[in-house]
């Protein structure tokens, strides 16, 4: 029996790993509200269909059933800058014995020639055993000529088949005659060909939706537990009870539906797509494995999955491989910290292995990998572990989610909520605990990978320490989530020293420390833009700053701060500086240019990653034969949880203006409901960073 339970499980994992919803060619972050809901059903195979309504209220519209209305129809109402929008979308869910069905039917309007991409549809499907299938495709251009409507199909020799990988494929096409005005639809069966999977359901995409429903009839013999994400009530959550007869009840039927869901939009700190969907989302909770027989929960833990992971053969099993590292252990052991030994070997791993680019919890071939120095970043790490445990430092394996993979959903343990495993270690008699990745060159070993922050892990601790250079048994299994933050803040230091010129010019050096997450994120931002885009980029557009010379230290040194020095010089005849006054903004190369929260509503959490502390001095010389008309206001600003504050202080120390400020905050993550407080800040604080200095001719 627990064979078999863990045979569904796993099926299901991979089942849950593609959800058969139009992929966009348009590529495209609010924690998920865990709502658990029992969803009751039984299986169709199991019962006399005799008198078994498998519906629940049927289509909107049928397949070419077409109101002219639409075709005319010039703007979306509810968001009037869009290309495209989906008209309805709808589908119907019938679990039964051995498979599940979804019968779906998509209908999209174009606007304008920029909508046309919508018209190229890639339907995925794990194909993989022949899990899932789609059948009935059928897909239609409906066009308005002259008042005269015409129907152009797709041929089915337009549906490509494509592989995308081992286990998934996709039937790709694209509508034909496609114009301003059109209108595009398509329908197809998609069958699951095991038993109680249930697909998810995306009511948002990347473009407008009308209106979207999800119908399901789901037997008694299975319970769900359902994930919710909707940032509007629902045009329609109702539940009947689907009987066989008057007193028969053989499941329930539901509908869910929203109208109007806005286009996906990703908004600024926020985590990934998938968290912030308008969605539904379910997992298979409980199953009957004989017709008379009881409800059995999937009571799978999360020391379970652990256990799982320790004894797949892409996972725990691959790390018997023993290659020769005595002389590297031997290099590491001369160091007499725990600190010293886990930099060297972390080090060692991260400067002479290449990450290829690709995220999974599972190895491909973990002795390959030490071979080439080329592998995944669950290979790279996993060989760090074992050189780790050679080295005598008590460590674990790391399973994680990161920020661009969504979020864990803590209340249903399952496999594929990990994208790639990093280590855990625990040093110094464990006072110290740190998290690793070495598959990426700008982390250190001291610092959380930013990729994982405030999001959860699943420590496994299960005898791994008996893989490498010992026979391979399973010990134990403490497997359990941890969640990863990092408490530090990350600082900026900068202080810039510049002469206010008679003429209206400024002139002056400044340096700019960067420590922690913010040296990275500068790291990777001059990586992305070389050496010329980034100066453009630290100008933030303004043509009246010129960059005279440029200089950056310490880029390869781990653990120093990266250090940028600046010689500018600054026109301030734009901010209205003439023969009698001079006007100068002291908000020079600190980032703070761009309120990024202007929008009045927000659906997702605002998501900084880390704390943060920037603290910035300025230095301005005043010109002879100038007074100081103003000069910034002394001011400290403080949210009212006092989890954001901005302090400043601005004097006149003889020749010269000294201006202080420090904003530091304190929590990185907050809620949609906190937004308001978070927007009002930003909008006082950004009134206060453009307060300028206003010198007079005396």
């Amino acid at each position: 029996m627990k064979k078999l339970f863990t045979l569904l499980a796993i099926l299901i994992v991979l089942i849950n790993t593609v959800n058969a919803q139009t992929t966009s060619t348009v590529k495209g972050d609010t924690t998920k509200n865990k709502i658990p809901v029992a969803l009751q059903a039984n299986r169709f195979g199991k019962i006399d269909s005799a008198g078994v309504k498998l519906t629940t209220t049927g289509p909107l519209e049928k397949f070419g059933n077409v109101d002219t209305a639409d075709l005319k129809l010039k703007f979306c109402d509810f968001e009037k800058d869009a290309n495209a929008m989906v008209l309805f979308d709808e589908a119907e869910v019938t679990t039964g014995f051995g498979s599940t069905t979804m019968i779906r039917h998509k209908r999209i309007k174009i606007f304008n020639l920029n909508g046309k991409d919508a018209a190229n549809i890639n339907l995925a499907y794990i194909s993989r055993h022949g899990i899932q299938s789609i059948s009935d495709l059928a897909a239609e251009t409906i066009n308005l000529d002259n008042g005269v409507i015409s129907f152009i199909k797709v041929d089915k020799q337009q549906f490509f088949e494509q592989n995308i990988d081992k286990n998934t494929k996709q039937i790709a096409f694209t509508f034909p005659q496609v114009k301003a005005g059109s209108i595009i639809e398509y329908s197809y069966k998609l069958t699951i060909d095991y038993e109680g999977s249930f697909p998810d359901w995306n009511f948002q995409g990347n473009l407008p939706v009308r209106y979207s429903e999800l119908r399901a009839a789901i037997l008694n013999d299975y319970t769900y537990q359902m994930n919710v994400r909707a940032f509007q009530d629902f045009a329609k959550n109702t539940r009947e009870v689907w009987r066989k007869r008057k007193t028969d009840s053989v499941g329930n039927k539901y509908e869910w539906a929203l109208k109007d869901v806005p286009s996906y939009k990703e908004e600024l700190y926020s985590t990934c797509r998938e968290d912030n969907l308008e969605s539904l989302e379910f997992f298979l909770s409980g199953i009957k494995l004989t017709t008379n027989g009881t409800l059995r929960p999937l009571d799978r833990s999360w020391t379970q999955i652990g256990a799982e992971f320790t004894s797949d053969e892409d996972f725990g099993v691959q790390l018997k491989e023993n290659p020769s590292v005595e002389e590297l252990i031997n290099k590491a052991k001369l160091f007499t910290t725990d600190n010293e030994k886990v930099a060297w070997i972390f080090n060692w791993v991260k400067n002479n292995f290449k990450w290829n680019d690709s995220n999974s919890p599972y190895t491909a071939d973990i002795k390959k990998a030490w071979q080439t120095k080329i592998g995944n970043s669950t290979e790279i790490n996993l060989i760090l572990y074992k050189l780790l445990i050679k080295a005598g430092i008590k460590c674990y394996p790391l399973l994680v989610s990161t920020r661009d993979n969504g979020k864990v959903i803590e209340s249903y343990p399952q496999m594929r909520a990990f994208n790639k495993a990093d280590i855990n270690i625990c040093i110094n008699d464990n006072t110290q605990s740190l998290i690793l990745d070495a598959s990426d060159k700008l982390n250190t070993f001291d610092n959380t990978p930013f990729d994982v922050l405030n999001t959860t892990g699943l420590l496994i601790d299960a005898g791994f320490n008996c893989y490498w250079g010992a026979k391979y048994h399973f010990i134990s299994n403490r497997s359990y989530l941890i969640s990863i933050k990092n408490e530090t803040p990350s600082r900026k230091v900068i202080f810039n020293d510049a002469e206010i010129l008679p003429g209206g010019k400024l002139k002056g050096t400044t340096q700019v420390e960067s420590f922690s997450y913010a040296k990275i994120d500068k790291m990777n931002t001059f990586k992305s833009l070389e050496e010329s885009k980034y100066i453009e980029y630290l100008k933030n557009g303004d043509n009246s700053l010129k960059v005279i010379s440029f200089r950056r230290n310490n880029t390869d040194k781990d653990n120093l701060p990266l250090l940028e020095e600046i010689d500018f010089q600054q026109d301030l005849s734009a901010a209205g500086s003439d023969e009698t006054y001079i006007y100068a903004n002291p908000n020079l190369f600190t980032g703070f240019y761009t309120n990024p929260f202007l929008s009045e509503k927000r659906n997702a959490p605002i998501d900084f990653g880390y704390l943060n502390s920037f603290n910035v001095t300025d230095r301005f010389k005043i010109p002879k034969g100038f007074k100081i008309e103003s000069l910034p206001r002394n001011v400290s600003l403080i949210m009212p949880d006092k989890s954001i504050n901005f302090r400043r202080f601005a004097a006149q120390d003889g020749e010269y203006i000294m201006i202080h400020y420090v904003i530091n905050n304190t929590q990185s993550v907050f809620t949609s409901n906190q937004y308001i407080s978070i927007h009002d800040f930003y909008k006082k604080m950004f009134q206060l960073l453009n307060e300028q200095i206003v010198l007079k001719k005396i």
